[in-house]
């Protein structure tokens, strides 16, 4: 059960292995299922958070997700599977360590169900990560 009281197991078969800060399986039963759209590095005003700058782009990201979940009564442990996309597989250890410090605020830490792609271009030419989410409640 997660702080809100949904319940949230999180699995690593021993045949997948137990992977560093995410889960291979994500069980829930909860009321509510929510939908994040895709949170890219832009400020309430539109606009762009640290251009050129990875780790300044993946802690605003955070701050929208943060957000996002706090506008529909949520926390980082109601999330349950997390879709990033960098642009660059060279930041993934940046990308790491802001995922850690986002998920190390809810007890227990959250360990959702992820996939992390690099890909070629984002919404935006400056955009360096997104990330879409799934919570339930």
């Amino acid at each position: 059960m997660n702080d809100s009281g949904t319940k949230i197991r999180q699995i690593n078969p021993p045949e997948l292995g137990a992977p560093p800060g995410y889960s291979q399986v994500v069980e829930v039963r909860a009321g509510r299922i929510v939908f994040i759209a895709g949170q890219t590095a832009l400020d309430q005003d539109g606009e762009l958070v640290g251009r050129g700058d990875f780790a300044a782009q993946v802690e605003q990201v955070f701050r929208n997700l943060g957000c996002a979940l706090r506008s529909v009564g949520c926390t980082a442990g109601n999330l349950v599977k997390l879709t990033v996309f960098l642009r660059d597989m060279d930041s993934l250890s940046s990308y790491r360590e802001a995922r850690n410090r986002f998920f190390a605020t809810t007890s227990p830490p959250a360990a959702p169900a992820v996939t992390l792609v690099e890909v070629s271009k984002l919404y935006g030419p400056d955009f360096l990560i997104e990330i879409e989410a799934v919570a339930a409640a």
